[in-house]
């Protein structure tokens, strides 16, 4: 069974576009009261897929992020300064009667930084120790700056419940956080770090898979009847989604090229691209009632962008950043 799950662990740009459509052929093929009954699945679902990336996620590197400030600071920067403006103003563009799409993109730019940020810096040979300090701040910061952002960008346009969303932010980041840290603590204990690191760690993420790949196809399902009367929406969709993602590639590696060396240039770009769609999908469901289905779906279709652009790119790293040095 793990062999399986870690092979569509590995196989994300495959498994989540035919999740989407079995999603979408479930929402269309059954009456519409077994669709909503489906919402009941959301709180486990996001269990599932929070709680096993905290198990994996080191807290003690927080400490160690002061080792490079300048990195820190300016991936930060990027990550709160930079990347929810140009998504919000994206949003106001493509989606101006729509504003709960235009809220989606908001929130797939607010919460930086995964597991995959750590996996895809490894990929491209990057420095992995500046990618889990990026990972573990950028989480931190993201989950206690993303109410302030929604309220004061979105705050006029959709309906916000600012005790609501920091509650699911609790539920959904910070409980399950403390809940991975003492699982992780009581393994490392059981059975020591190497065991741990070997056999036990790799496990977690493709337990979080299956809750993001039930997180999506809940969210398709959802939205089916709109997806089939209006297929364009999907185009309309993807539109910003591909100009933010392309402008964050670029910002990231021309400041990562001026300012960095090949290792930190690569998880300054991991740690600036890469975002936390699995607790933002969560939070735009669990948080913004039945019009939160929209910005549920934006975040799923960005699934697919940022799987695939961060595997590309990692075959363009040497031409960027010249090859990695022997010792890596």
């Amino acid at each position: 069974m793990w062999k399986f799950l870690l092979s569509i662990n590995k196989k994300l740009f495959v498994a989540i576009p035919v999740m989407m459509l079995l999603g979408f052929l479930f929402g269309k093929g059954v009456n519409q009261e077994t669709v909503k009954s489906l919402k009941a699945l959301i709180m486990p679902l996001t269990f599932l897929m929070v709680y096993p990336m905290m198990v994996t996620l080191n807290i003690k590197h927080l400490k160690e992020g002061i080792k490079n400030v300048r990195l820190q600071v300016l991936t930060q920067a990027i990550n709160f300064g930079i990347v929810p403006f140009l998504a919000y103003g994206l949003g106001l563009y493509f989606f101006p009667e729509n504003h709960y799409m235009a809220l989606g993109l908001l929130l797939a730019s607010l919460l930086p930084t995964s597991g995959m940020t750590i996996s895809w810096t490894g990929f491209a040979k990057g420095n992995m120790g500046a990618a889990i300090n990026m990972t573990v701040i950028g989480l931190t910061l993201g989950s206690l700056a993303t109410p302030f952002y929604v309220k004061m960008l979105m705050g006029a346009k959709v309906d916000m419940d600012m005790v609501m969303v920091v509650k699911q932010i609790a539920y959904i980041v910070f409980i399950p956080m403390a809940l991975g840290y003492a699982t992780r603590s009581f393994f490392l204990k059981k059975y020591g770090q190497q065991e741990f690191k070997k056999t036990w760690a790799p496990r977690f993420p493709s337990l979080s898979t299956i809750g993001v790949l039930g997180i999506v196809f809940v969210a398709i399902a959802l939205k089916a009847q709109q997806l089939s009367q209006d297929p364009a929406v999907l185009w309309k969709i993807l539109q910003p989604l591909l100009i933010l993602y392309a402008a964050n590639f670029i910002i990231g590696t021309v400041v990562g090229r001026l300012l960095f060396s090949r290792g930190d240039a690569i998880a300054l770009v991991y740690g600036t691209v890469m975002r936390n769609l699995s607790i933002a999908l969560a939070l735009a469901i669990n948080a913004f009632g039945a019009q939160g289905a929209d910005a549920a779906l934006v975040i799923a279709v960005s699934y697919i962008i940022q799987v695939q652009a961060a595997a590309w790119y990692v075959k363009f790293t040497d031409l960027f950043f010249g090859p990695a040095p022997a010792q890596q």
